[in-house]
């Protein structure tokens, strides 16, 4: 049997986003993973709405439905229900899988249906040219708001973690490498596994995520979330994050403080990898820690289609009849006179 490569799982189609969109990053670090699975192209599928992000699956030489609009997590869950051998892989954006799919996010994450979930975040609708989406910024200038927008930006991890997700990460279209780690750990993950990623849209919103993947900007602005390592950040990695019973407070590791004080990452922990997601603020804010990119949290719990189809077996295997047509008419009937 031949080993497969990122090729083939690249398709014949023309890659039609904007010249420097960091969609192109995504997609070429997802196929280089690809191979690492073991599946063939006939055994992955991927389903996305409407959105830049969404043109996802006519890149990938694999099965795949370009849905409509904020809905492909039913459809994933359909297929995923009634064909759970297959890898399912939803692609969504921020305004798609945040706005008019919100709902359909939140459920799909707390039935935990084994899929991985790539939310693409550029904090704009880039698809319908330049509106706020349910990310952008408060005060964002855009054409849909021209005196800034005064709804208040939704925090994807904050809302995967609300919605009982037992896989939930955030990384960053221009570290490949940690997109790739990240990918891989999602696809080993039973249960859904919810990536945000921040995804630069050079059209629209350029530069939205510099503080945090500028080369001169990110040691002070961003942190990795390492399993059983402390927080510590700084260009010379001379700061850490310790807690004070409850509250987070950043440390000079300067003598003071040594990195056995400080707060050491369990991904485990659903209440710390709350106070994480409320790492939210942009540099400059008095209230800022630095951002955040990892795996926050991650727990088992039976999957969803598992469930539901041990739940059938069993029906099945207690019924003496099971007949569609008698289910349908049920065993009681009365006359309307």
């Amino acid at each position: 049997m031949s080993t497969l490569t990122a090729k083939d799982f690249a398709s014949d189609q023309d890659v039609k986003w904007c010249p420097g969109c960091g969609d192109y990053s995504i997609l070429k670090q997802v196929q280089s993973i690809l191979p690492e699975t073991g599946l063939k192209p006939e055994e992955i599928v991927f389903v996305s709405g409407i959105g830049c992000s969404s043109r996802f699956p006519y890149y990938m030489n694999t099965y795949g439905m370009h849905s409509i609009h904020g809905r492909a997590a039913t459809i994933a869950t359909g297929l995923k229900m009634t064909r759970p051998e297959l890898s399912v892989w939803i692609i969504t954006g921020d305004g798609d899988g945040l706005s008019i799919g919100g709902n359909h996010t939140i459920h799909l994450l707390r039935r935990n249906l084994d899929v991985q979930v790539l939310l693409f975040n550029n904090e704009i609708y880039g698809l319908t040219k330049g509106q706020y989406s349910p990310t952008s910024e408060f005060g964002k200038k855009t054409k849909s708001s021209p005196y800034g927008t005064i709804d208040h930006p939704i925090n994807p991890i904050a809302l995967a973690l609300g919605a009982q997700g037992t896989f939930v990460a955030r990384t960053i279209d221009r570290d490949p490498q940690h997109l790739r780690y990240i990918l891989r750990e999602a696809v080993n993950h039973s249960g859904t596994s919810f990536v945000e990623i921040y995804q630069n849209c050079n059209v629209f919103n350029d530069g939205a995520f510099n503080a945090f993947s500028d080369k001169n900007q990110k040691a002070e602005t961003t942190i990795n979330l390492i399993k059983g390592e402390p927080l510590i950040f700084g260009t010379n990695r001379d700061k850490g994050i310790r807690l004070d019973g409850c509250r987070p407070e950043i440390v000079p590791l300067d003598g003071s403080y040594s990195p056995d004080d400080l707060w050491i990452h369990d991904p485990s922990d659903l209440n710390k990898a709350w106070m994480l997601a409320n790492f939210f603020e942009m540099p400059g804010s008095e209230s800022f820690f630095p951002r955040p990119f990892g795996i926050f949290y991650q727990t088992s719990r039976p999957t969803y289609e598992y469930l539901v189809n041990h739940q059938l077996n069993l029906a099945k295997s207690k019924s003496t009849d099971a007949s569609i047509s008698k289910l349908i008419a049920g065993n009681i009937t009365w006359v309307v006179e």
